[in-house]
Parts: structure tokens; C-alpha cells; sequence
């Protein structure tokens, strides 16, 4: 299925005809399986996130927002259809985890400011904890982190879109700027040794033009 003919209920087609978008969306909903199968570009934009959101829905019926985060590619693919990613000890509330245990569905967000460009994923969440979760520890544990994993979710995609830059402001990790002003910090260490050097041949001049004056 494609993520339109997951998303545009009849409401919503109703309102796109309003408002004139809906021949557009309409040859989206029609593209079928297109985009539920990552490709290379895919992967490699999810290979180098460190954060994203993502909403699931308790037995209430109110939707819930979580800021998930972690090392940079924390988030494994597995395969073109398939995400898994460790649940790492934090504030105890579960909410995420109880509500996919209720709904197993999820609705995913991914943002590189830099880029102004962001990836929206639609799935179903395993949550495997125990012997179940064994045989992923592994696969998405990362090296040198040392936060506990409590569990492991295992995402299976049904589709996925990318969105308009629209409204997307740049933002930079500390990392980023470090390595931007990289080249820029590289030549003022350069100009300032060179402008060391010629303060000490200017003094060495000095001194060898005040040894003639006064012989």
C-alpha cells in the first residue's frame, strides 16, 4: 500500500478537492507499493540520523509523541522494509512501549536540518523483550555506548514519504559547526604561527640594526 492510500480517508480527500491538491495526491495514493521499499538513498539518510519522533496511540485514543535519540545511526536498517533500534533505560514511564503493545502501529518522523529535508515512515512495531530480544541485542547495540538496552523494537514498514522543505529552519549539531569552521580555525592557527615567526625576525632585526647603530 502507499503511504496516501494509508493516510487520505475520505475527509481528507474531501478537503484536498476543496483546496486543489488532490490530483496531485490522488496519482500518490495510485503509485501502490513504490515507496515501501527503502533504497539506497534511503538508507543512507537513516544511517546518519541520531534523533527522531515518533507517535503511537494508547487504549484512550490519544495519540502520544516521543523524542527518541541515540549515537548517530542507532537507528539500524535491517532491509528495505525493516528498522530496529534499542530501547535504552530511561524514565520508566513506558508509554511508547504500552501503547504499541495495545496498537502495534507507528508514525515516524526524521528531520536532517542541515538539509531541510525530512522522511516520514509508516509501520508496525515489535516489541521484543527477553529470549525474543536476544538474538537482536547485537545488531543494535552500539559500541562505546553505554546505556543499558531494555528491549528492542523491530519496525516493519508499510510506507514511507518524504516531505517539502517547507518551513524546515537549519539547525547544526555542535559536531557540524566544529567541522565547518574546521578549515576557517586551521588557517588562523596557521596565520598566527606566521605572524609569531615574523614578530621574532623583526625583534632579531631590531636588535642586530641597534648592535651596528651603536658600534
Amino acid at each position: 500500500m502507499s503511504f496516501g492510500s494509508l493516510l487520505f480517508t475520505p475527509v481528507v480527500k474531501e478537503l484536498q478537492d476543496r483546496y486543489g491538491s488532490r490530483r496531485q495526491y490522488e496519482r500518490m495514493e495510485k503509485s501502490g507499493g513504490s515507496h515501501a521499499h527503502f533504497t539506497a538513498f534511503e538508507v543512507e539518510f537513516l544511517a546518519e540520523r541520531d534523533s527522531f519522533y515518533w507517535a503511537t496511540t494508547g487504549a484512550t485514543g490519544w495519540p502520544y509523541v516521543q523524542h527518541r535519540g541515540g549515537p548517530k545511526g542507532f537507528l539500524k536498517v535491517i532491509d528495505d522494509h525493516t528498522l530496529a533500534l534499542a530501547d535504552f533505560r530511561g524514565n520508566k514511564q513506558f508509554i511508547s512501549t504500552g501503547n504499541l503493545l495495545t496498537d502495534d502501529r507507528v508514525a515516524m518522523i526524521l528531520v536532517d536540518y542541515p538539509q531541510q529535508a525530512r522522511l516520514k515512515i509508516l509501520g508496525h512495531v515489535e516489541v521484543l523483550e527477553g529470549d525474543k530480544a536476544a538474538p537482536w541485542i547485537d545488531r543494535v547495540r552500539m559500541t562505546g555506548y553505554k546505556a543499558s538496552i531494555e528491549r528492542v523494537f523491530v519496525i516493519h514498514v508499510e510506507a514511507y514519504d518524504w516531505n517539502c522543505p517547507q518551513h524546515i529552519t537549519p539547525r547544526y549539531t555542535a559536531d557540524q559547526i566544529q567541522e565547518a569552521v574546521r578549515a576557517t580555525e586551521e588557517r588562523v592557527r596557521g596565520l598566527e604561527m606566521a605572524n609569531e615567526q615574523l614578530r621574532q625576525e623583526l625583534a632579531q632585526w631590531r636588535d642586530r640594526v641597534g648592535t651596528a647603530s651603536s658600534s
